[in-house]
């Protein structure tokens, strides 16, 4: 009977956890089991309790005065005061067009006077104020990571630390990327030659392309034939690119169950490394089931924006390998929190990046601190409205690598006739 890898490595991967310390106790561990429980979760659990700020960099208080959403036509930033005059700026996704005023009125207002050497907590209890909790997702992870990020970058400059050092040790100064490529709607043709522009203009070493339609009862496109797009293109881009590019491939949640795992039969045969989004993705059972069918890493969490909806997925093996969304999940602390409870059964992370602005930066120091990082990380080019300068990385993509900045905060100093063309935004 064939064995399943995935099956094999995680029993074994069980059975050596009985050799590592838990912080919890042995009657603990026999409670969590005799509720039925997996007993996973008590080690997950104690992760969760553990902080991610090094604190101990900040020998006195840092109280943060003011926190300013600045905006100029459609774009925003953000910028945060130290009572001692420390400054941080952080650059908005796109989607704080829309989502402004749950910054100004829900998130705003918690945060100043607050000690930002408290910045766990703080992220933890802005949930509650206000019944903040009702907004999770996308509304309020935005603008909470763009509030978290200037933050960060404030505390980098206090402490002469990047971001990275900030959260972690680091392991990756330089993050290789893969080049992430959409085009699901255009004609296999047409596709390709898109592709091959793309990986040819930053000389990427891995790229990751799309299967199946947009997420879950719309069509997949067969132009092609009866065959269909998906089943054409996962052999043609292996043929085309060669067995030393590095492929994966991203489903956005659009197939069931059973095709899942067809779909995935096919780029395990052409060695595609991962498996992204192959059903909806708070289809947590159905995802388990795409996993335990495959080989292959199955990978996920864009969409997710629960630490509990991961820690289910960590637990039950659901994921081989987490994205927690660094701006969509609310920032760096909550994500490496997702990393850390991965890690913490041999899985690995590679964070889903949203583009435009300043995103592949931000991207980069959470990657820089990863522990358990995948080789490749998404990439969507360099292009970016922010004019700024940064001193200690050419930020291009050299030999499929990105050097990580090391200036203190997010590394980069932002242009000031760039930042005054902004206005604050009123309450």
């Amino acid at each position: 009977m064939k064995t399943n890898r995935r099956k094999f490595m995680g029993t074994a991967l069980a059975g050596g956890l009985a050799t590592i310390p838990l912080s919890c106790s042995a009657p603990e561990v026999r409670e969590v089991e005799q509720q039925g429980l997996n007993p996973r979760y008590t080690k997950l659990d104690e992760i969760l309790k553990q902080p991610v700020l090094k604190r101990e960099l900040f020998t006195s208080p840092v109280i943060i005065e003011t926190v300013e959403l600045l905006r100029y036509q459609n774009r925003f930033l953000c910028r945060v005061r130290s009572k001692d005059g420390a400054e941080g700026i952080a650059v908005a996704h796109g989607t704080m067009s829309t989502l402004y005023p749950i910054f100004v009125d829900r998130l705003q207002p918690f945060f100043i006077g607050k000690d930002a050497r408290d910045l766990d907590l703080l992220i933890e209890k802005v949930f509650i104020y206000d019944l903040n909790f009702r907004l999770s997702g996308l509304a309020l992870g935005i603008p909470l990571a763009t509030l978290e990020f200037a933050i960060l970058d404030m505390l980098g400059r206090i402490a002469g630390k990047s971001m990275g050092e900030l959260i972690g040790e680091i392991h990756h100064p330089r993050v290789k990327v893969y080049q992430a490529t959409e085009y699901r709607e255009k004609p296999v043709d047409e596709s390709l030659e898109l592709i091959k522009r793309d990986v040819a203009e930053y000389n990427a070493h891995a790229v990751k392309i799309k299967v199946g339609g947009l997420m879950f009862m719309t069509a997949d496109h067969t132009a092609v034939g009866p065959a269909g797009r998906t089943e054409t293109m996962i052999p043609l881009i292996r043929e085309t690119f060669g067995d030393d590019m590095y492929l994966y491939a991203d489903a956005n949640g659009f197939y069931s169950v059973d095709e899942a795992i067809r779909v995935g039969k096919l780029l395990e045969e052409y060695n595609y490394g991962f498996f992204e989004e192959p059903v909806m993705f708070d289809w947590y059972e159905e995802t388990k089931q795409v996993a335990d069918g495959l080989t292959m890493p199955v990978a996920g969490g864009e969409q997710e924006y629960s630490l509990h909806g991961f820690r289910w997925l960590i637990a039950n093996d659901g994921l081989e390998i987490v994205q927690p969304d660094n701006y969509y999940f609310g920032g760096m602390i909550r994500s490496m929190q997702v990393a850390r409870m991965a890690e913490a059964f041999g899985k690995t992370c590679t964070p889903h990046m949203s583009g435009g602005g300043l995103g592949y930066l931000y991207m980069m120091h959470f990657v820089s601190a990863l522990s358990n990082a995948q080789p490749h990380h998404e990439f969507k080019g360099l292009n970016t409205h922010v004019e700024f300068e940064c001193p200690t990385s050419p930020l291009q993509v050299e030999d499929g690598a990105i050097l990580v900045p090391t200036g203190p905060g997010v590394g980069v100093e932002f242009d000031p006739d760039f930042v005054n063309k902004h206005e604050v935004v009123q309450g």
